[in-house]
């Protein structure tokens, strides 16, 4: 996966969009204005941070070693994966809509119904 790829996958969810808080070189894709993902696309290692469930980000570290604590994030609800080749696009693309999803879950019943994914839990 590029950087073009991983913008592309990050903006293809309903509502999301992508943001520049922290400064023109870090992109951070939000939902509902509920950040899910963080990247500088442009650096020399591709890296994302992605936010997950405290269990699964912990499993997720023991099992890959592309797989780190959230840069600069919670550490409990953040993992940052390094895009080196060792995951499989495919997981990347998972692991990305599982963050999306999480985020989206925490939305109110409203949110979650305009976005057209009501009965995400």
């Amino acid at each position: 996966m590029n950087s073009a790829e991983l913008r592309d996958h990050c903006l293809s969810f309903a509502g999301a969009e992508e943001t520049f808080p922290f400064g023109p070189r870090t992109s951070v894709f939000k939902v509902a204005a509920r950040m899910f993902a963080l990247s500088q696309l442009g650096a020399d290692s591709l890296r994302v941070s992605l936010k997950c469930e405290p269990e699964l980000a912990e499993a997720l570290r023991e099992a890959y070693p592309a797989v780190i604590p959230g840069y600069h994030l919670n550490k409990r609800h953040w993992n940052t994966v390094i895009i080196d080749g060792s995951l499989s696009d495919g997981a990347i693309r998972d692991l990305i809509e599982d963050s999306y999803d999480l985020v989206v879950s925490k939305l109110p019943a409203a949110g979650r119904r305009a976005l057209g994914r009501p009965s995400i839990t």
